[in-house]
């Protein structure tokens, strides 16, 4: 009996990775030591009040994505960090962090109770400029993820290093979607998501070098943005080049047809000079791009994974404004 491949099978079958970068509000990332269970929150190390308070958020709805990291010291000292990306508002960038630095992970749940109420804590640290490169690497959850996203791991490691990215961090994540686009990464504090990496691509996406349509295999789009329209900035990204990369962005779905085919799409655009474009789309469901295919390892049965394509984009205005903050 041969073993069902997730990642291998999407990339048998071509499939267009775009669309598929989770619209989350809020990251809360506590790094804890591996190995982490199929459920990470049932994990050893995963201590019960933290469980607890997770499982309260999910029951409440509370729109926060946890998530499990580590890095190659996590097991080795008994300190524990803890990292928290809030969505920006409006013209947006990305997230907004806030990093806490805790003596046990123990401590994790009171840290994040209290930003939950809005209080502060003596725990956080000063923000530095980091960037943030989580690796789902949570085999236990997908094979694909053991496969690919473990060496991959070591591998963005080395690289950073050789490039002497002082301000880049590359951590093993616990799952956060998208096993069949392992090796998946999400690139904080912008929060977009990538897939199907090889080392040439992320190369290019932690240096913001080389050739730009190489987003067109590996891009899964900007989770500031509504997942059905995250197709529409990959065309302006291939349009205006890696320059995008420092632009601040808002979309929103204009109209959109009862059957979900047809959809009208805005996004917003601020320049480092302060101008102002707006661009706007006609999005159409991509028949011969949507698939029905099983979208883990683990599925039973396949889904229906419904694919965009930019029918028509108009440029409407430009306009000198003040930067916003």
């Amino acid at each position: 009996m041969n073993t069902f491949f997730c990642s291998d099978h999407s990339r048998q079958i071509g499939e267009d990775i775009i669309g598929s970068g989770t619209n989350n509000q809020t990251y809360i990332l506590i790094e804890c030591r591996t190995p982490w269970t199929a459920e990470a929150l049932n994990s050893r190390w995963v201590p019960e009040n933290l469980r607890l308070l997770i499982q309260k958020c999910k029951s409440g709805k509370i729109p926060v994505k946890f998530l499990l990291i580590a890095n190659n010291l996590s097991h080795k000292v008994d300190g524990t960090t803890v990292l928290i990306y809030q969505k920006k508002e409006g013209l947006s960038n990305g997230y907004h962090k806030q990093e806490f630095h805790l003596a046990h992970i123990e401590q994790a749940a009171g840290i994040v109770r209290k930003w939950l109420s809005g209080q502060s804590s003596n725990y956080e640290v000063k923000n530095s400029a980091t960037r943030d490169i989580l690796v789902c690497t949570h085999g236990s959850h997908d094979l694909c993820c053991a496969r690919y996203g473990n060496p991959f791991y070591a591998q963005a490691v080395a690289m950073s290093e050789d490039l002497c990215l002082d301000n880049v961090r590359i951590w093993k994540s616990s799952h956060f979607g998208g096993h069949r686009f392992a090796p998946t990464i999400i690139d904080l504090p912008e929060g977009r998501y990538y897939g199907v990496l090889d080392q040439d691509s992320f190369r290019s996406i932690l240096t913001r070098t080389g050739d730009i349509t190489c987003l067109n295999k590996v891009y899964r789009g900007w989770g500031i943005l509504p997942t059905s329209i995250q197709v529409l900035e990959r065309e302006l990204i291939l349009r205006h080049g890696w320059d995008w990369f420092n632009y601040r962005v808002a979309g929103r779905i204009i109209e959109e047809s009862s059957d979900k085919t047809t959809i009208l799409a805005e996004l917003t655009v601020e320049k480092p000079d302060c101008s102002l474009d707006t661009y706007q789309a006609k999005l159409v469901k991509n028949d011969s791009k949507t698939l029905e295919m099983r979208g883990s390892c683990n599925a039973k049965q396949e889904s229906l994974f419904v694919k965009y394509s930019v029918a028509s984009l108009s440029h409407f205005s430009e306009t000198a404004v003040a930067c916003t903050a």
